[in-house]
């Protein structure tokens, strides 16, 4: 089924809780194959530099077994782009990755790393995977992606979830303007809009109803409800509210 709006499904504290008591279990390919049956378009998956979750046989697996597309999160580290370039997954998305932080805190510098950055993912680009690059909503980072001939961004959606989470209506509120007017900037110069990081059941209608935006990835929240409620079901109301947002 070709949706307007996708929902990429995180998978990567199934891995978390499955390396806090160490063996195979739970196993993040069952999660993602669950995913995949109950609507999901696409899979992600981060591969950090210190394996805290996702590991290297994760990759392979995924690779094997799921039908619908992998995006494959990495650093922009020569270890990480012979990874991708072996697998080949059908989308890399460059994010930036500290050892030291609990998750992704922020947007990738894409304005002070142009030419790096285009010659790192020249590579990936002739492998033929689709290229995103994980950014804040600035122009001036939009515009340096555009730049470098990355054809999708996925815009940043952690500030205006924290500030939701917080009661600081009026930052969220400033924080989504940001984020709308990111979009139109990217969609005016023919970049694909993603947008993901903290998204759950209350955040994620102001969202879904940004026209230019083509895919959500969103994984801690659902994995978190699935505690409760199961993942086919937690992934089932995500995708109601997508989807009501969009008509």
């Amino acid at each position: 089924m070709t949706r307007d709006l996708r929902l990429g499904v995180n998978i990567d504290h199934v891995a978390t809780l499955r390396n806090a008591r160490g063996g195979g279990l739970p196993d993040p390919l069952r999660a993602a194959v669950l995913a995949q049956a109950a609507g999901a378009d696409g899979i992600t998956a981060h591969l950090r530099e210190d394996r805290r979750h996702i590991r290297d046989e994760d990759i392979a697996g995924l690779m094997a077994e799921i039908a619908i597309p992998l995006n494959f999160e990495m650093a922009a580290t020569l270890e990480m782009q012979k990874i991708a370039l072996t697998h080949k997954p059908h989308a890399v998305c460059i994010v930036p990755e500290r050892r030291e932080e609990r998750t992704t805190e922020g947007g990738l510098e894409v304005a002070a790393d142009q030419n790096r950055l285009a010659d790192f993912i020249a590579p990936l680009r002739e492998a033929g995977c689709r290229i995103s690059l994980f950014i804040a909503a600035d122009a001036a980072q939009i515009e340096a992606a555009h730049r470098i001939g990355a054809p999708v961004i996925e815009l940043h959606t952690g500030a205006y979830c924290d500030y939701h989470a917080e009661g600081a209506y009026a930052a969220r509120d400033a924080e989504l303007q940001r984020l709308v007017e990111g979009a139109k900037r990217a969609a005016d110069l023919g970049l694909e809009v993603h947008m993901g990081h903290g998204l759950n059941y209350e955040t994620v209608t102001p969202i879904a109803a940004i026209k230019e935006v083509r895919e959500l990835n969103i994984g801690h929240f659902l994995i978190g409800e699935a505690v409760f409620v199961g993942l086919s079901d937690a992934i089932a109301q995500m995708r109601q509210l997508m989807d009501e947002a969009r008509a």
